[in-house]
C-alpha cells in the first residue's frame, strides 16, 4: 500500500476512534498518577523482600477471617493455638480484622463506595505487640514469617518495640528479624522505641545489630535525636555508649540537643528533659548550633520554659542574646509563653537570662509584656526588678484584667503603688550593684561575704511584690 493511500471512516467510526483515543487518554493519566505514587513508595521502602510472600514459597499467605482463630490470637490463647497448629502445620497468613474506619473505595472506572478500611495484620504482630510470648514462640516453631508486613509496612518487631514488649522483641531477633527493617513510614524498630518502657527493646535490638546512625526517611532522624525529643535519659546514655553521633542534624536541621529543647514537655518532664541535655552537653554537645530560623538550643528551652535546661545552657557557654532570623533574642521566647506555663515556674527562666546579662524590654514596651505575662506576676516581678526607674501609667493598669487582679491583688497592687512612689534605695543599690558586676553577677556574687538572703535579693529572687 503506497504512502498516499488514505481510508475513508464513517461517522460512526470516527466516533468510535474519538471514545478510544478518550479511553487511552484517561488510562494515560491513571498510569502516571499510580506511577507517582508507585515511586514516593519505593522511596521509603529499602527492602522489598518483606513481600506478601512465605518465606522459601511462591503463593502468596493465605488470608485468615476465621473467628476462632482470630479470637485466640487477640486472646493469647496458647493451648487453643496448640489445638490450631499442632506440630508440622504452618502458621504464616494474614488475618484481616472485622471493623476499622468507612472511607470511599474506587470500586470501578468512574464509581465509588463507602467500605470498612481494613488494616491486615499477622498473627505475628498480633502476638508481639500484646506481650503473649508463649504464643509468638509457638507461631515462629510453626514457620511464621518474622518478616511478613502486610498492613503498614511495619514488621512484628516494629510492633513489639513500640508496645515495650522486650522479651517479643528477643524472640524475634533470635529467630531472623531484621534489626534495620524499614516500615512504610520509613522507620526502623530503633526509631518506635519512644517510650522509657522501651529501654530493654532498644538494647536487644543493638545487641542484634541495629543500625546505631539509621536515619528515618522523611525527617531524617537518627535514634538518638528521637530518644532526646522523646526526653528519655537512659536511652540517650545507651546510644551514645554505642557510638551515636552527637551533633548529627535531621531534615530541619536540628542536632539531638536541638530536638531535646525544642520538643513540648509537661511540668512532670523537665526533669527527664534536663537530664538528657546533661548527657548530651557532656558527651561534646556544641550550644550554637542553628536551625533553618537561626534558632539556638536556648531559644527553643525558652520557649518550653524549662529552667534548668536554660540555666545548664547558659552555664556552657550559650550565647544569652543571639538573634534568630525574626531577630527575637531567647527573652522574647519566654515572655510569649510565661503566662500559659506557669507550671514550669517561668520566672526562673527570666531570672536566669538576666543574670547572665540578656537585653531588657524596652521600658516603653512594657505594658505591651504586662498584658502577655500578667498571669505569671513572677515573672512581672523579676522582670521589673531589673529596672531603677520604672514610669506607671494607666496604661499598666489598664493591661491588666480584673479576673488576674483579682487572683494576685497584693502583688499588682504594689505594682502600680510606684505611679506614686519612687523605688525604694535598697533596690536602686541593688541595680548599681549589678551594674557594677554586669557579666560577673554568677561569679562573683556568691563569693561576697554577704546573707544568703542579700545574694538572693542581688540575683532577683522573687519575693511576691515590688518596692
Amino acid at each position: 500500500m503506497s504512502q498516499n493511500s488514505s481510508f475513508v471512516f464513517s461517522s460512526t467510526a470516527l466516533r468510535s476512534l474519538q471514545l478510544d483515543e478518550d479511553m487511552l487518554e484517561r488510562h494515560r493519566h491513571q498510569r502516571s498518577a499510580a506511577s507517582s505514587q508507585l515511586t514516593g513508595y519505593m522511596l521509603k521502602k529499602e527492602a522489598r523482600s518483606r513481600q506478601l510472600l512465605a518465606s522459601g514459597t511462591s503463593a502468596p499467605p493465605a488470608v485468615c477471617k476465621d473467628l476462632v482463630t482470630q479470637n485466640a490470637l487477640y486472646t493469647g490463647d496458647l493451648e487453643a493455638l496448640r489445638e490450631l497448629f499442632p506440630k508440622d502445620s504452618r502458621a504464616n497468613f494474614i488475618i484481616e480484622p472485622r471493623g476499622g474506619d468507612m472511607r470511599w473505595v474506587a470500586s470501578g472506572e468512574g464509581l465509588w463506595s463507602l467500605s470498612y478500611e481494613q488494616e491486615l495484620t499477622t498473627p505475628l504482630h498480633i502476638t508481639a505487640c500484646r506481650g503473649f510470648a508463649d504464643c509468638l514462640r509457638l507461631l515462629l516453631q510453626r514457620g511464621a514469617d518474622v518478616e511478613l508486613a502486610p498492613g503498614g509496612g511495619s514488621t512484628a518487631l516494629h510492633e513489639a518495640c513500640e508496645s515495650c514488649q522486650p522479651e517479643c522483641a528477643k524472640l524475634l531477633l533470635s529467630h531472623g528479624a531484621n534489626a534495620n527493617a524499614v516500615s512504610e513510614d520509613g522507620l526502623m524498630p530503633l526509631h518506635v522505641c519512644t517510650l522509657p518502657e522501651s529501654l530493654e527493646c532498644a538494647r536487644q535490638l543493638l545487641q542484634y545489630g541495629a543500625a546505631i546512625m539509621g536515619r528515618s526517611v522523611d525527617e531524617e532522624d537518627t535514634p538518638l535525636h528521637v530518644a532526646a525529643r522523646h526526653g528519655l535519659p537512659e536511652h540517650v546514655d545507651l546510644y551514645l555508649r554505642y557510638g551515636a553521633a552527637v551533633d548529627r542534624r535531621n531534615e530541619e536541621e536540628l542536632t539531638p540537643l536541638g530536638a531535646a529543647c525544642a520538643h513540648p514537655h509537661e511540668a512532670h518532664e523537665l526533669t527527664r528533659y534536663h537530664r538528657v541535655c546533661q548527657l548530651l552537653l557532656a558527651a561534646g554537645a556544641r550550644v550554637g548550633p542553628l536551625d533553618r530560623d537561626k534558632r539556638t538550643p536556648l531559644h527553643m528551652a525558652c520557649k518550653q520554659a524549662n529552667a534548668d535546661v536554660v540555666e545548664l545552657l547558659l552555664a556552657n557557654g550559650a550565647g544569652v542574646n543571639d538573634m534568630d532570623y525574626g531577630g527575637e533574642a531567647p527573652m522574647h521566647n519566654i515572655l510569649k509563653v510565661a503566662c500559659y506555663k506557669t507550671a514550669h515556674q517561668p520566672e526562673r527562666v527570666v531570672q536566669s537570662l538576666l543574670n547572665y546579662g540578656s537585653i531588657r524590654v524596652w521600658p516603653g514596651a512594657l505594658p505591651v509584656v504586662l498584658k502577655h505575662c500578667c498571669g505569671s506576676p513572677r515573672t512581672v516581678e523579676v522582670l521589673l526588678n531589673a529596672y531603677s526607674r520604672l514610669k506607671v501609667t494607666d496604661a499598666w493598669v489598664e493591661a491588666v484584667p480584673l479576673e488576674v487582679l483579682k487572683d494576685h491583688r497584693d502583688f499588682y497592687e504594689s505594682l502600680f503603688s510606684l505611679a506614686r512612689t519612687p523605688r525604694s534605695l535598697q533596690h536602686l543599690a541593688r541595680c548599681r550593684v549589678r551594674v557594677y558586676l554586669e557579666g560577673r553577677l554568677l561569679r562573683v556574687v556568691p563569693k561576697l561575704p554577704l546573707p544568703t538572703l542579700i545574694q538572693n535579693y542581688l540575683l532577683l529572687n522573687f519575693t511576691g511584690f515590688v518596692h
